[in-house]
């Protein structure tokens, strides 16, 4: 998976299509992440000896596949490729583009 915390990214197929935010979380081991304000669930939280019960709306999981990274100069969409920057590290690339992604 190519995506990093804090990352802009479009969910590209599901119920939110369509809808941009950045990244909260990533779930390496399930191939999912968490986009802020996108894929919104309501959780019953039951009461503990601090606060009452209640009805919390969070970020569930998307899949990797479901989104894709917004090209930081075309604002558009776009694929993610790797290139090597003038130290000779490895670093990410817009396809679109070749803007390096940091």
């Amino acid at each position: 998976m190519n995506f990093k915390t804090g990352d802009k990214v479009v969910v590209i197929a599901g119920k939110d299509k369509g809808k941009e935010g950045k990244i909260i979380k990533t779930l390496r081991v399930e191939n999912k992440v968490v986009v802020e304000k996108v894929n919104m669930i309501k959780k019953h939280v039951k009461p503990n000896g601090q606060t009452a019960g209640s009805i919390v709306e969070m970020e569930a999981p998307i899949h990797a596949s479901n989104v894709m990274i917004i090209d930081p100069k075309t604002k558009k969409r776009t694929r993610i490729g790797h290139t090597t920057d003038k130290k000779g590290k490895k670093v990410r690339c817009a396809k679109k583009s070749n803007e390096i992604l940091d």
